[in-house]
């Protein structure tokens, strides 16, 4: 098993700031982020939003069964930052400055162009758990506030990591690019996102890459 890079046992906050544990200061975008969610949410009226939609989200057909990798979505970013943050600290920098980047980018469009989808459906085709689930996960997270998805950009930017990350075995990389690209799909076939908003988070994934990696690919060329 490998040892650990960091003793966080030791951690107390009067350490924050030592170079020990000041990578965990990165933490608090989420901090920043909730507070941006709650406002957009509940301060900028769904009148003022633009809907977003293209003719590629009529082909797309619902499926409950998307529910599952959604869902993974939640425990790969723990994961991901947990792992980093005990055995491979410069990525967990990497990474959650990746995510601090796409939160930045996104919240200015939703402040700046407010919008949201009208794709769910009124009634699901089918009434089995999972539908239970997402009628549940509906009235949690609301249809606005949508494009560019952060649900995409944050799993782009785990696989944009793990895939340059050291002493990461092959089978598990393409396991992370596989839960990825599902969890990609499922935005669209639960009906939480358009396929505009996935698209819509490429070039903030690139500049996200870009700020984060440049380093790496001055390394590299």
């Amino acid at each position: 098993m490998r040892k650990p890079q960091i003793d966080y046992r030791q951690f107390r906050f009067s350490k924050l700031n030592t170079p020990q544990f000041s990578h965990l200061k990165l933490l608090l975008g989420w901090v920043g982020y909730f507070i941006l969610y709650f406002l957009t949410e509940n301060l900028i009226p769904v009148e003022k939003c633009h809907v977003i939609q293209c003719g590629l989200d009529d082909i797309i057909p619902f499926c409950e069964w998307f529910l599952l990798p959604y869902v993974f979505w939640y425990a790969l970013i723990v994961f991901s930052l947990g792992y980093f943050a005990l055995y491979d600290v410069d990525s967990f920098k990497k990474l959650q400055t990746f995510i601090i980047i796409t939160q930045i980018c996104a919240m200015v469009v939703y402040i700046l162009y407010p919008n949201c989808q009208n794709l769910r459906p009124n009634e699901f085709p089918r009434d089995n758990f999972l539908t239970d689930c997402i009628g549940f996960l509906y009235a949690f997270d609301t249809n606005t506030g949508v494009c560019p998805s952060l649900h995409c950009a944050y799993s782009i930017g785990i696989a944009s990591v793990w895939l340059k990350a050291k002493e990461v075995s092959r089978l598990w990389k393409a396991f992370v690019v596989i839960a990825v690209i599902l969890i990609c799909l499922s935005t669209m076939f639960i009906k939480q996102h358009s396929a505009v908003d996935f698209f819509a988070a490429l070039p903030v994934c690139l500049l996200a890459e870009i700020l984060v990696f440049k380093v790496f690919y001055k390394k590299k060329a």
